[in-house]
Protein backbone atom coordinates (compact mmCIF):
# COMPACT_ATOMS: atom_id res chain seq x y z
CA UNK A 1 0.00 0.00 0.00
CA UNK A 2 1.27 3.40 -1.05
CA UNK A 3 0.92 6.62 0.93
CA UNK A 4 -1.76 9.10 -0.25
CA UNK A 5 1.14 11.70 -2.03
CA UNK A 6 -1.20 14.79 0.35
CA UNK A 7 -1.30 13.11 3.40
CA UNK A 8 0.42 13.75 6.74
CA UNK A 9 2.98 11.13 6.17
CA UNK A 10 5.15 12.19 3.37
CA UNK A 11 4.16 16.05 3.43
CA UNK A 12 6.98 18.12 5.40
CA UNK A 13 6.09 19.77 8.01
CA UNK A 14 4.05 23.69 7.15
CA UNK A 15 6.82 26.33 7.17
CA UNK A 16 5.52 29.78 9.14
CA UNK A 17 7.97 32.61 9.02
CA UNK A 18 9.59 33.21 12.41
CA UNK A 19 12.25 36.27 11.94
CA UNK A 20 11.27 38.89 9.22
CA UNK A 21 13.78 40.28 7.00
CA UNK A 22 15.14 43.39 8.95
CA UNK A 23 16.10 40.74 12.04
CA UNK A 24 17.86 38.48 9.40
CA UNK A 25 20.16 41.16 7.29
CA UNK A 26 20.69 42.92 11.45
CA UNK A 27 21.86 39.50 11.78
CA UNK A 28 24.36 38.95 9.13
CA UNK A 29 25.11 42.18 8.93
CA UNK A 30 26.43 42.46 12.39
CA UNK A 31 28.39 39.10 11.93
CA UNK A 32 30.26 41.15 8.90
CA UNK A 33 30.78 44.16 10.75
CA UNK A 34 32.25 42.43 13.88
CA UNK A 35 34.51 40.28 11.90
CA UNK A 36 35.91 43.00 9.98
CA UNK A 37 36.74 45.04 13.13
CA UNK A 38 38.14 41.81 15.07
CA UNK A 39 39.86 40.90 11.82
CA UNK A 40 41.37 44.62 11.38
CA UNK A 41 42.08 45.94 14.37
CA UNK A 42 45.14 48.27 14.21
CA UNK A 43 46.31 46.94 10.30
CA UNK A 44 43.57 48.76 9.06
CA UNK A 45 42.32 51.33 11.54
CA UNK A 46 39.66 53.18 8.75
CA UNK A 47 38.35 50.28 8.13
CA UNK A 48 38.31 48.95 11.97
CA UNK A 49 36.72 51.90 12.89
CA UNK A 50 33.87 52.05 10.26
CA UNK A 51 32.87 48.63 11.47
CA UNK A 52 32.64 49.41 14.82
CA UNK A 53 30.64 52.44 14.27
CA UNK A 54 28.39 50.21 11.66
CA UNK A 55 27.62 47.63 14.68
CA UNK A 56 27.18 50.39 16.92
CA UNK A 57 24.69 51.60 14.77
CA UNK A 58 23.23 48.42 13.77
CA UNK A 59 22.27 48.07 17.51
CA UNK A 60 21.00 51.05 18.02
CA UNK A 61 18.44 50.08 15.24
CA UNK A 62 17.93 46.86 16.62
CA UNK A 63 17.31 48.05 20.21
CA UNK A 64 13.76 50.24 18.60
CA UNK A 65 13.19 46.82 16.39
CA UNK A 66 13.13 44.97 19.45
CA UNK A 67 10.32 47.43 20.53
CA UNK A 68 8.13 48.57 17.93
CA UNK A 69 8.90 45.26 15.14
CA UNK A 70 7.23 42.18 14.83
CA UNK A 71 5.92 39.92 18.01
CA UNK A 72 9.17 37.76 17.70
CA UNK A 73 11.31 40.22 16.44
CA UNK A 74 10.25 41.76 19.89
CA UNK A 75 12.48 41.47 23.03
CA UNK A 76 9.61 40.55 25.49
CA UNK A 77 8.93 37.29 23.00
CA UNK A 78 12.28 35.94 24.40
CA UNK A 79 13.57 37.85 27.36
CA UNK A 80 13.40 35.65 30.21
CA UNK A 81 14.27 35.85 33.96
CA UNK A 82 17.26 33.86 34.84
CA UNK A 83 15.00 31.35 36.41
CA UNK A 84 13.16 30.52 33.26
CA UNK A 85 16.80 30.28 31.55
CA UNK A 86 18.24 28.07 34.10
CA UNK A 87 15.31 25.61 33.84
CA UNK A 88 15.71 25.38 30.43
CA UNK A 89 19.17 24.78 30.57
CA UNK A 90 19.12 21.93 32.71
CA UNK A 91 16.09 20.49 30.68
CA UNK A 92 18.22 20.46 28.02
CA UNK A 93 21.07 18.50 29.92
CA UNK A 94 18.13 16.55 30.82
CA UNK A 95 16.86 15.46 27.55
CA UNK A 96 13.69 17.09 27.98
CA UNK A 97 14.03 21.09 26.61
CA UNK A 98 10.65 22.32 24.69
CA UNK A 99 11.28 23.94 21.50
CA UNK A 100 10.01 27.38 21.03
CA UNK A 101 9.34 28.69 17.64
CA UNK A 102 11.45 31.65 18.07
CA UNK A 103 14.19 32.39 20.22
CA UNK A 104 14.74 29.97 23.40
CA UNK A 105 15.33 31.10 26.99
CA UNK A 106 19.74 30.53 26.64
CA UNK A 107 19.44 32.31 22.94
CA UNK A 108 17.54 34.96 24.65
CA UNK A 109 19.88 35.84 27.09
CA UNK A 110 22.54 35.18 24.72
CA UNK A 111 21.38 37.94 22.44
CA UNK A 112 21.22 40.18 25.14
CA UNK A 113 24.99 39.64 26.29
CA UNK A 114 26.14 39.81 22.59
CA UNK A 115 24.40 43.56 22.21
CA UNK A 116 25.83 44.82 25.95
CA UNK A 117 28.95 43.76 25.49
CA UNK A 118 28.76 44.64 21.75
CA UNK A 119 27.71 47.89 22.39
CA UNK A 120 30.51 48.05 25.66
CA UNK A 121 33.17 47.08 23.14
CA UNK A 122 31.98 49.90 20.35
CA UNK A 123 31.93 52.79 22.66
CA UNK A 124 35.27 51.63 24.32
CA UNK A 125 36.52 52.11 20.92
CA UNK A 126 35.20 55.57 20.50
CA UNK A 127 36.95 56.29 23.66
CA UNK A 128 40.31 55.09 23.11
CA UNK A 129 40.41 57.38 19.59
CA UNK A 130 41.94 60.05 22.08
CA UNK A 131 45.51 60.77 23.10
CA UNK A 132 46.69 60.17 26.93
CA UNK A 133 46.77 57.73 29.90
CA UNK A 134 42.77 57.56 29.60
CA UNK A 135 42.42 56.71 25.88
CA UNK A 136 45.49 53.72 26.56
CA UNK A 137 43.46 52.64 29.37
CA UNK A 138 40.28 52.47 27.27
CA UNK A 139 42.02 50.85 24.67
CA UNK A 140 43.30 48.03 26.81
CA UNK A 141 39.44 47.26 27.86
CA UNK A 142 38.43 48.00 24.23
CA UNK A 143 40.32 44.62 23.46
CA UNK A 144 39.87 42.84 26.43
CA UNK A 145 35.64 43.18 25.63
CA UNK A 146 36.58 42.56 22.15
CA UNK A 147 38.11 38.89 23.04
CA UNK A 148 34.94 38.46 25.54
CA UNK A 149 33.02 39.05 22.44
CA UNK A 150 34.61 36.66 20.35
CA UNK A 151 34.40 34.06 23.14
CA UNK A 152 30.54 34.89 23.40
CA UNK A 153 30.34 34.38 19.42
CA UNK A 154 31.85 30.65 20.09
CA UNK A 155 29.66 29.63 22.94
CA UNK A 156 26.83 31.11 20.60
CA UNK A 157 27.83 29.19 17.61
CA UNK A 158 27.83 26.36 19.83
CA UNK A 159 23.97 27.07 21.04
CA UNK A 160 23.03 27.39 17.96
CA UNK A 161 24.75 23.92 17.14
CA UNK A 162 23.51 22.10 19.86
CA UNK A 163 19.95 23.14 19.77
CA UNK A 164 19.97 22.80 15.82
CA UNK A 165 20.94 18.82 16.72
CA UNK A 166 18.82 18.56 19.74
CA UNK A 167 15.53 19.51 18.33
CA UNK A 168 16.33 18.44 14.25
CA UNK A 169 16.27 21.35 12.39
CA UNK A 170 18.29 23.78 10.95
CA UNK A 171 19.10 26.78 12.92
CA UNK A 172 21.68 28.79 10.42
CA UNK A 173 19.08 28.22 7.54
CA UNK A 174 16.39 29.41 9.34
CA UNK A 175 17.90 32.35 10.16
CA UNK A 176 18.82 32.84 6.34
CA UNK A 177 15.30 32.08 4.95
CA UNK A 178 13.41 33.57 8.03
CA UNK A 179 11.23 29.92 7.95
CA UNK A 180 11.12 27.18 10.67
CA UNK A 181 8.71 24.52 10.37
CA UNK A 182 5.46 25.06 12.67
CA UNK A 183 6.08 22.34 14.62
Amino acid sequence: MTADPGSEATSAPPLVEVWDPFVRLFHWTLVAAYAVSYLTGDELKGLHVAAGYLVLGLIGVRLVWGVVGPRLARFTSFVRPPREVLDYLGAMLAGRAPRYLGHNPAAGTMIVLLLALLTLTALTGIAAEGEGILAKAFEEVHEALADLSLGLVALHVAGVAASSLYHGENLVKAMLTGRKRAR
